[in-house]
């Protein structure tokens, strides 16, 4: 049976309502120039997932852990953002009860999501955190279509969070990107998505820029029950960077997940897996899986067209646990990127 969350954290799901004790980072979590990403420090943070939510082996469950326990992707308190990146509170101790009753009883988490495949992970994540808000008494609305007219959509709320007298408008992403080059401070276009189809700072463009006025608009008012006090942005995801590539930037989190990426001839000797889209989420744990050596994974990527993924994994009690991650990406990335960006197709 699902528990309900402490008053306290019922009424306020981000950092900006209530001050947040900092978690003290740990040598390995911090960024540092000279450090390179292929190395044990890279995995920290799986092996704290691992420690903490280990008995969490249910892929859905899992994956829900890691949304509500993952670190931000970008810093809230960074002024790039203008105070409009929302966080979530700590997990409680009768939060991570409530996983671990999932773990014993998916049903209500795989009734809500159903038996659709999901091909698209963000729209995957998303499921996963509004059966979270849902569950908790917290959301209002999800998925709201704002129209002009029938013909006119003029956009759509991720959720609206109760919030006492009041709602939060909070835009949800889940976002992999690479970093290709020197950074540009500040404007986060050498962050690049690994299909070269977007750039963090043209993703959060969009989202502070329209997205999040979304409530303002004339069409949006006789669909909101009760005023917007805040509309924020909640970004989850991943970093990547390759060997030697690992700068401080401004506006992302210290704490963020971050693996490698290197093209299949400068992947290092691991035991691989291969991990589908919708794995790219929580840490890798699976039995059951194709484990591949580096002379196999690069045999089988030979030909590769579009980026992979794929996570070094130890044997762990019959589990494949992962330890790191990272893309592989094609020989030539490097130079569709700088191309795409010099055609306009990406910002320069």
């Amino acid at each position: 049976m699902p528990l309900s969350l402490p008053p306290s954290t019922r009424k306020c799901c981000c950092r900006t309502r209530q001050a947040r004790p900092k978690r003290a980072p740990g040598p390995t979590c911090v960024w540092q120039k000279a450090r390179t990403v292929i190395d044990g420090a890279a995995g920290a943070f799986q092996a704290r997932f691992e420690r903490r939510w280990g008995h969490l082996t249910h892929p859905r469950v899992r994956a829900l852990a890691w949304l509500l326990d993952s670190p931000d992707l970008l810093d809230p308190a960074s002024p790039h953002w203008g105070g409009r990146i929302a966080s979530l509170a700590p997990v409680t101790p009768a939060l991570a009860a409530w996983l671990g009753a999932l773990q014993e009883d998916p049903s209500p988490l795989d009734a809500a999501l159903g038996p659709k495949f999901y091909s698209r992970l963000g729209l995957y994540a998303e499921k996963l955190l509004a059966f979270y808000f849902a569950q908790h008494g917290l959301l209002q609305a999800h998925g709201l279509q704002v129209q002009v007219n029938r013909n006119d959509t003029v956009g759509e709320f991720d959720f609206l969070l109760r919030d006492g007298d009041s709602l939060l408008h909070w835009e949800f992403a889940t976002k992999f990107y690479l970093l290709e080059g020197a950074p540009d401070p500040g404007v986060f276009n050498h962050l690049i998505g690994p299909n070269l189809a977007d750039t963090l700072g043209l993703k959060m463009r969009k989202i502070l820029d329209k997205q999040l006025a979304l409530s303002r608009h004339p069409a949006a008012q006789g669909l909101l029950a009760q005023p917007v006090r805040a509309a924020q942005a909640l970004v989850k995801g991943w970093l990547f960077y390759a060997a030697g590539a690992t700068p401080a930037l401004d506006g992302i989190s210290h704490e963020h997940g971050h693996g490698f990426w290197c093209t299949p001839a400068q992947l290092p000797a691991q035991r691989y897996v291969v991990l589908p889209r919708l794995q790219w989420l929580a840490p890798f744990k699976g039995r059951d899986v194709d484990v591949l050596d580096v002379d196999a994974l690069r045999a089988q990527l030979f030909d590769l067209a579009q980026p992979v993924m794929v996570a070094t994994v130890d044997t762990v009690e019959g589990w494949e646990v992962e330890r790191e991650r990272g893309f592989v990406v094609p020989h030539d990335w490097t130079e569709q990127a700088a191309a795409r960006r010099i055609t306009g197709a990406l910002p320069a």
